[in-house]
């Protein structure tokens, strides 16, 4: 097998079980992988450390499937994939959702791997070289594991170009139609668009956090800020909301919105749609005033190199939201962005409030749910961040 020898010292990483090595770390490459294929990783004194999928065109030039000298082959991927799916089955109650995260990438052991549920219909995005190279291997494992009838394939995020791979969206298993379909979550039903829909087609990594809403409104005015197609505002409704003001800037999504109150015979909600950064401006400068705001932007930062541009962006949407609540309100605030940790969003919310001139506490931390596992030795799994904030009557 191919090898990648890394450089004196640059192990250590790989000794606590993080499943990265960047281009910087090998010392030289023994034989000719193609992009993709399975190496093995030494260390410089001769170590056997690893194999891992190459990718000689991404700074993560190997992404770790296994510790141990094994094959990776199509009894590897059954062996994964059956796992993560078992592992599913034991902590979700079917009758409380029929969508949910099958697989997570590196904290299921399937680097660049991940797949989401919706009823019969499976969403495969793959991300790295090494998942693009088993794709057919993987789906067949999917289908296996799981009994879904088809899948549909999203491999079109933008990180699929920092390993050189093309977007790759549509039917990849089962029949084409519908493109659409609908999804349900704790008594509230939504329209998911597979072909055009963020992600996978919906923000399941928040579900736990709607249900939490839902618990927090009744009789509060409630402003969602970033609402996409109305997973915190139909909750909002849904827990009896005084009143909802939904902003986006999407007239497809929050057509979609719309959709999916009425499929829920929920009314009262504003939709409106424009640039979120300026309503909200235009918000405060009205002096309207709201119970309870929250705010789930879409990423500002996908690498840490993007982190002071995200940073000013998120200090400013959370300023205005402190602006916009009154007295005894609460700010449910959320971070999606890998190049933003935990702390560093703590200290650009802890900024706003203070630029606002108000005295905030943050009462709970929030994250995904059970089904997008964290492996310990894999920190950056954890790329939602939230904080459930108060102001003081």
């Amino acid at each position: 097998m191919n090898k990648l020898v890394l450089k004196p010292g640059r192990e250590k990483s790989l000794k606590r079980r993080h499943p990265w090595v960047f281009s910087g770390a090998v010392a030289k490459v023994q034989g000719k992988p193609e992009t993709g294929e399975t190496v093995e990783l030494w260390s410089a004194t001769g170590e056997f450390l690893a194999v891992a999928a190459y990718s000689p065109k991404s700074q993560i030039v190997a992404r770790i499937w296994d510790w141990g000298e094994r094959a990776i082959d199509r009894a590897f991927f059954a062996e994964r994939i059956a796992r993560a799916v078992a592992q599913r089955r034991a902590f979700l109650d079917g009758a409380a959702t029929d969508a949910y995260r099958l697989l997570h990438g590196e904290s299921d052991g399937l680097p660049g791997v991940v797949a989401d549920r919706y009823g019969d219909t499976l969403v495969l995005q793959l991300t790295s070289a090494g998942a693009e190279r088993w794709r057919e291997v993987i789906a067949d494992a999917l289908l296996d594991a799981t009994g879904a009838s088809r899948i549909w394939e999203r491999s079109d995020a933008e990180v699929r170009a920092l390993e050189g791979l093309t977007p790759a969206a549509g039917p990849l298993r089962g029949p084409r139609e519908p493109a659409r379909i609908v999804m349900r979550e704790h008594g509230v039903r939504f329209e998911v668009d597979l072909e055009r829909g963020h992600k996978t087609g919906f923000y399941l990594d928040q579900r736990e956090n709607r249900l939490l809403l839902r618990d927090l409104v009744r009789g509060r005015d409630v402003l969602d800020g970033f609402c996409y197609t109305g997973g915190f505002a139909l909750n909002a409704a849904r827990g009896g909301a005084r009143s909802v003001f939904a902003l986006d800037s999407s007239a497809e999504a929050l057509a979609l919105a719309r959709a999916n109150a009425q499929l829920n015979d929920l009314s009262g909600i504003d939709w409106v749609g424009g640039d979120v950064f300026q309503m909200l401006r235009h918000l405060r400068d009205g002096r309207r005033q709201f119970d309870l705001v929250v705010l789930d932007p879409p990423k500002f930062a996908p690498t840490a190199a993007h982190a002071a541009r995200a940073a000013r962006a998120y200090k400013d949407i959370n300023l205005l939201a402190f602006k916009l609540l009154r007295a005894g309100g609460l700010l449910m605030t959320f971070s999606c962005s890998g190049g933003v940790s935990a702390d560093l969003f703590q200290k650009i919310i802890a900024g706003a409030a203070l630029d606002a001139g108000v005295d905030a506490q943050f009462i709970d931390r929030l994250g995904a749910g059970p089904d997008h596992p964290v492996a310990l030795s894999f920190p950056e799994g954890e790329y939602l961040k939230g904080l459930l904030c108060r102001v003081p009557g």
